[in-house]
């Protein structure tokens, strides 16, 4: 039987904005916004459903294997 890949949202803290368009769009509110600093992902809640990667204006959201 093969292995079931789950798939998280991973920010690049360093190249966010933290303009909260991630925070917007997540269907299951598993992202916030650190001290005002940059986004941070639940990886409880994430699902890897994208909709925070589409909505992100600085590109720096991407959906990847969980680790």
């Amino acid at each position: 039987m093969a292995e079931i890949k789950r798939k998280k949202a991973y920010v690049d803290k360093k190249y966010c904005v933290s303009c909260g368009c991630c925070v917007k769009v997540c269907p299951l509110s598993a992202i916030s916004i650190y001290c005002g600093v940059y986004a941070v992902v639940d990886k409880n809640k994430c699902v890897g459903c994208g909709k925070c990667a589409k909505a992100c204006p600085a590109s720096v959201i991407e959906i990847r294997e969980a680790q």
